[in-house]
């Protein structure tokens, strides 16, 4: 059976890999391929590859960098095809959010191909006698992503695009149950004209993730995940002097006000929360009517509306959304659907035990809505990930905004009105990252950043746009004095000031 391996120094590593884990087709169940699962070894041969290739990469000029995310965006973008059905074979997803999945990543490219823009630094003239004072951002060196299942070509591309415009090495780690396309991009990248060892791909598990950790030569690490492996992350990054950027989990809200066009809302949440078979981080899984009659034209609207919902194999241009990405993943969804029944939500329509019809084996769940839940509930409390849409209602504004202040995610949250002044004020005064105005997954655009709070995410710098940029290099300041024949040569034994 096909192994997919390694891709290190421009090529890959033809090891023989002592283990391996399966990678399923979500849509039959079946193992499809092996995935070679790396170690230290492994891992120091790509530092070794990268500490080789980075000097001359960053001492190639912005522009040079710019022309080879310009020509791998090109490849790219005329491989989408491929690429897409790639994508959907290992994750399940439909081609439709497989293509989104990478055009999203593209999006963050073209932010890159203007990195000459982004890398200009300071210059103060004169700012003491003859003194003038000039900044630079430098790369970091080496800088490691490891990525999660759910968007395989997004999230390498984030961190990797900005990574590598900026001058870096980048070593991606990504998902051993959908770890083909990361080898397909770094095979793009090198003919694009990226050096070899500029952008390497490592197979692995924990063993592979604890290795980039406490690797010396690795100078930055992002991640993407759960919010307890993303703040395990985090600790021992930081401990051992690293960069992190580690963004966890997500309990996204949906503030329903009375006056919102529910008709719109109720289409914008069929795609938010259902859409990708709900295994997005930026998903909107609670929906929070405020008032009694709001919530019940809102119910009645969305029972219609979810059981209309399609769900199909990733190959089928009419389904809705296809199959999640395991057969773990699958029970553990159902399990939380379980749970929410035990503690006494209003099961109105249930996904379990869905069976798609010539695909038995597959890891299908049924579009799920359910009421009254209540913020004591562990089901509510936790994030299921998966295509369960959660109603929690809400007796005014004040009560809908202190739900999603005080979850313990804060990623993203999104309000539905037509009312100015109530928007206004929710999006001041809510304790959550990224905030949508009638929009229901308020991702930025490329070049803002994304990132949320609380325990969705660990660190201090936000992913892509300009934080990507900070994250990505050091700044080095410069104070210069050009001595004229004024100066008489003296020791100086003080300080300079700007007197």
């Amino acid at each position: 059976m096909r192994v997919i391996d390694h891709f290190i120094a421009g090529g890959t590593a033809g090891l023989s890999a002592a283990r391996t884990s399966d990678v399923f087709d979500p849509n039959t169940g079946a193992v499809q391929a092996h995935v070679a699962l790396g170690d230290s070894a492994v891992l120091e041969r790509a530092v070794e590859a990268a500490l080789a290739a980075q000097p001359a990469w960053a001492a190639t000029n912005p522009q040079r960098r710019a022309r080879v995310m310009f020509r791998f965006k090109e490849l790219v973008e005329a491989e989408m095809e491929t690429l897409a059905h790639m994508l959907s074979s290992e994750h399940g997803k439909v081609i439709a959010d497989s293509k989104g999945d990478i055009q999203r990543g593209l999006e963050v490219v073209e932010f890159a191909c203007g990195i000459p823009h982004a890398l200009k630094g300071e210059y103060t003239q004169g700012a003491g006698p003859g003194i003038d004072v000039y900044s630079m951002r430098q790369p970091v060196g080496i800088g490691a992503g490891i990525t999660p299942f759910n968007f395989p070509a997004m999230i390498p591309l984030w961190m990797s695009a900005v990574a590598i415009a900026c001058g870096n090495a980048f070593i991606c780690k990504p998902s051993e149950r959908d770890p083909s396309v990361p080898v397909r991009l770094a095979e793009l990248f090198l003919e694009a004209g990226l050096p070899a060892g500029i952008f390497q791909v490592v197979q692995g598990d924990k063993e592979m993730v604890d290795a980039i950790l406490d690797h010396p030569a690795i100078g930055a690490v992002s991640f993407v995940g759960s919010s307890d492996i993303a703040n395990y992350v985090y600790q021992r990054g930081a401990a051992n002097g690293k960069r992190v950027q580690a963004m966890g989990g997500a309990k996204n809200h949906g503030i329903v006000m009375p006056d919102a066009d529910l008709d719109q809302v109720v289409k914008d949440l069929a795609g938010a929360a259902f859409g990708s078979a709900g295994e997005r981080c930026m998903a909107l899984p609670v929906v929070v009517p405020v008032g009694a009659d709001t919530a019940d034209r809102l119910r009645a609207k969305l029972i219609p509306a979810i059981e209309a919902l399609q769900v199909g194999v990733s190959t089928d241009p009419d389904a809705h959304y296809g199959p999640v990405v395991t057969a773990a993943h699958k029970a553990k969804i159902e399990s939380w659907i379980d749970r929410a029944v035990e503690e006494g939500s209003e099961l109105v329509v249930d996904g379990r035990g869905f069976v798609l019809q010539g695909h038995e084996q597959g890891f299908f769940v049924g579009p799920t809505l359910l009421d009254h839940v209540t913020p004591q509930m562990e089901s509510y409390h936790n994030e299921i990930f998966g295509p369960v849409l959660q109603i929690v209602r809400a007796n005014d504004f004040e009560s809908a905004l202190s739900l999603a202040s005080k979850h313990q995610y804060g990623n993203g949250v999104a309000i539905f009105t037509r009312n100015g002044h109530a928007a206004r004020e929710f999006a001041a005064r809510v304790n959550v990252g990224m905030v949508g105005i009638n929009v229901p997954i308020p991702v930025p655009v490329a070049y803002h950043s994304f990132g949320g709070w609380k325990r969705s995410a660990f660190g201090d710098t936000n992913q892509h746009g300009m934080e990507g940029v900070k994250f990505w290099t050091k700044v080095k300041t410069i104070t210069q004095r050009w001595p004229d024949g004024s100066v008489d040569g003296g020791n100086a034994f003080v300080i300079p000031t700007m007197a």
